[in-house]
């Protein structure tokens, strides 16, 4: 498996969610966190011992069940957040890292689901 270096995640993290409409980040509970009003996604680096790097995002309803029992090995339910409904997205189970167009629909998805729906609308 290629190793994928958790700052090179998180700036291509950071690059998709920095381009959607009004997106701001900050430190959110010590990760880099994406914002619209709300928080959207957060990136999370071997949280509490876990051994992977992931992605947590705002998922609509009923797609975090869907995904997980899909792909459970790639998809699951996040601590803290899960219980409403967020996405936790491996980003370290790829051969050759995450698959970024599906980063990307993942956190367009997220950003979609908090946004004001007027930027929301703006999003293609």
């Amino acid at each position: 498996m290629a190793v994928v270096e958790s700052e090179e995640l998180v700036e291509r993290l950071r690059a998709i969610c920095l381009a959607l409409p009004e997106a701001t980040e900050k430190i959110s509970h010590g990760s880099p966190s994406w914002f619209v009003r709300k928080q959207f996604a957060s990136y999370v680096g071997y949280h509490h011992g876990d051994t992977h790097l992931a992605l947590w995002a705002a998922a609509p309803e009923g797609a975090q069940a869907e995904m997980v029992e899909a792909e459970p090995a790639r998809f699951f339910v996040p601590p803290y957040v899960g219980h409403r409904g967020w996405l936790g997205l491996r980003l370290d189970v790829e051969p050759e890292g995450p698959d970024w167009d599906e980063v990307r629909g993942v956190l367009v998805d997220a950003y979609r689901h908090v946004a004001p729906r007027r930027l929301a609308a703006r999003v293609s």
